[in-house]
């Protein structure tokens, strides 16, 4: 009887699932999207147990489309939008508000009191991260503080937190287990990336009861099994989106770079067995750990990559569907000196402005719709330039090749542009699902479904290299334009 692994992929806009064969080839897709909340300017919410139900629903539909039958399921691997916070009921497994989503800025004004008491160095040497409101911590102290009842509930223990990787296996399980991996813990503020351990001055700094905290374990393990889907299938892979991607992409030796063009923008350099902290407000956090080893990584953030054009299509119907970009953006020779710096939740790295917001620059009476667009497009790779350039130094080696996954990689517009302005070979693989497919691995490789590292290193195929069609020269005045723009969007706030 032939054996997959399925994957569930739980992102920012939509949840997925994914079969994936021993070969590595998707063998059946479904996707759905569920509701995205903005209850009030920067705040940016889910419903959790919308975001169950979707996956829930995905897992059923891929195997009733595939012709799949759940015996045919040898494992599970789960990857999820990271630092996104649920609490929830221990008894009840309600959920006690919203999930409060990654991009959500809330707690911006907590962050920078916790820097003006001096802080910011203390957390940044025991997890890698910067102290802002990207992070689940100050998001837990949110709900512990605002929703009535709920500081006295988490004191008596009665209360849980997790990422969705978390709130995923505790709902498959029916609430029977409570743990989360490595990657996602490492994601929190509350981890300390070298003991690999919750930490307990930093609990005290956010004032979060150790008791709403999840076990943490390696990325490649039993985690579960599943009550809900017929079977008891074992959930044996659980990895952050990001983190998940790299492995994926196969980014499994130092030096190895991959950017995932998804809602925002994610660029991991994988650093080996040693975390290095940046000096350029770059993130240093835990990639995997496999087989007792970990693996750290580097990471800038774009906090706005294809959600520009989801912008434009749904706020301004530019467009109808996101694949019309490419060719409206096509259908002009250039920007026509318009440039968007979509900074609709704040500026990520190397900037980490949270108080920064969107700007298109240099509109004329000559300014259409195919220029804004492809001005978007082409902020997408701005933004990536700016956090690669960065890593490069705290590397201290350029980087020769850029592996590209995630929904715009598709763009065939974007990609060239990106290995334009970075004068870089750009790689697309044949599988761009790198994050479902990482997950995979990792699921597979516990259950011995692949032999090791070694066998899926051989299976990674890349579709479509991008090579620089501009010179250097020629490149040079629109990333002197873009700085230029970015630093006027900066010093305005």
């Amino acid at each position: 009887m032939k054996k997959y692994i399925l994957a569930l992929d739980q992102g920012t806009t939509s949840s997925r699932a994914i079969l994936y064969d021993v070969s590595g080839n998707i063998c059946g897709i479904a996707q759905k999207e569920f509701t995205q909340y903005f209850p009030k300017p920067g705040y940016v919410e889910h419903d959790a147990q919308e975001i169950y139900q979707s996956q829930l629903e995905v897992a059923r539909q891929v195997l009733e489309k595939s012709g799949v039958g759940y015996s045919q399921i040898d494992s599970i691997g789960i990857t999820n939008q990271r630092e996104t916070t649920i609490v929830w009921e221990r008894k009840t497994g309600k959920p006690v508000y919203r999930a409060i989503v990654w991009q959500d800025r809330r707690t911006s004004l907590f962050c920078n009191g916790l820097k003006k008491e001096g802080y910011a160095e203390l957390v940044r040497k025991k997890t890698g991260l910067e102290i802002d409101a990207y992070f689940s911590g100050t998001k837990i102290s949110w709900i512990l503080d605002n929703v009535p009842g709920m500081r006295k509930m988490a004191q008596k223990g009665e209360l849980a937190f997790g990422t969705v990787d978390t709130w995923l296996m505790w709902n498959l399980s029916g609430g029977k287990v409570h743990l989360t991996d490595v990657s996602n813990a490492s994601r929190t503020l509350l981890f300390n990336i070298y003991t690999l351990q919750w930490d307990e001055e930093l609990l005290k700094i956010f004032n979060i009861p150790a008791s709403l905290l999840p076990e943490v374990r390696s990325n490649s393990s039993l985690f579960t099994e599943t009550s809900v889907l017929s079977g008891n299938i074992p959930v044996t892979g659980v990895a952050g989106d990001q983190q998940a991607a790299l492995f994926g992409q196969m980014c499994i030796h130092k030096g190895m770079v991959k950017n995932t063009y998804g809602t925002g923008c994610f660029i991991m350099l994988n650093t080996g067995s040693e975390p290095v902290l940046s000096s350029h407000r770059l993130l240093t956090t835990v990639g995997w750990k496999l087989n007792e080893e970990t693996t750290y990584a580097l990471e800038g953030s774009v906090f706005v990559g294809g959600a520009v054009v989801q912008w434009l299509r749904d706020g301004l119907q530019f467009i109808a569907d996101s694949s019309e970009s490419e060719r409206l953006a096509y259908s002009v020779e250039d920007n026509g000196g318009v440039y968007f710096v979509p900074a609709f939740t704040g500026l990520g790295a190397p900037y980490w402005n949270p108080d920064a917001r969107g700007l298109i620059y240099g509109l004329s009476r000559g300014s259409t719709k195919a220029h804004i667009m492809r001005a978007a497009l082409e902020s997408i790779a701005f933004q990536s330039y700016d956090v690669l350039k960065a890593m490069e130094q705290d590397a201290g080696f350029p980087i020769d090749t850029l592996r590209v996954d995630g929904g715009a990689a598709a763009n065939n517009l974007l990609m060239q542009f990106q290995s334009d302005i970075l004068q870089t070979a750009v790689q697309r693989p044949k599988v761009v699902e790198s994050t479902s497919l990482g997950a995979a691995y990792f699921a597979g490789l516990h259950t011995g479904f692949w032999s090791g590292v070694e066998e899926i290193e051989k299976q990674w195929a890349v579709e479509r290299t991008f090579t620089p069609q501009q010179k250097n020269t020629e490149v040079q005045p629109l990333l002197e334009e873009w700085k230029k723009v970015v630093q006027t969007l900066n010093g305005a706030y």
